[in-house]
């Protein structure tokens, strides 16, 4: 299952830096069972691989299939 998205950026004006975003889509954050304030870390596997771990698994929660 794939999922396209727009990388965005923010441009600063007071100087302090741009700013890269990616949306996740609700889908696959639903699917996963993703909830608002969980964490993430981003893991670059190569020049075209981004991966997103979860910090650490829910107990009790299941992977949508």
């Amino acid at each position: 299952m794939g999922y396209k998205t727009k990388i965005q950026c923010i441009r600063r004006k007071s100087g302090a830096g741009d700013q890269y975003y990616i949306n996740f889509p609700m889908v696959l954050a639903q699917a996963m069972g993703f909830e608002a304030g969980e964490i993430v870390e981003w893991v670059v596997e190569d020049h075209g691989t981004l991966v997103v771990k979860r910090e650490r698994r829910r107990k009790g929660k299941r992977i949508a299939e």
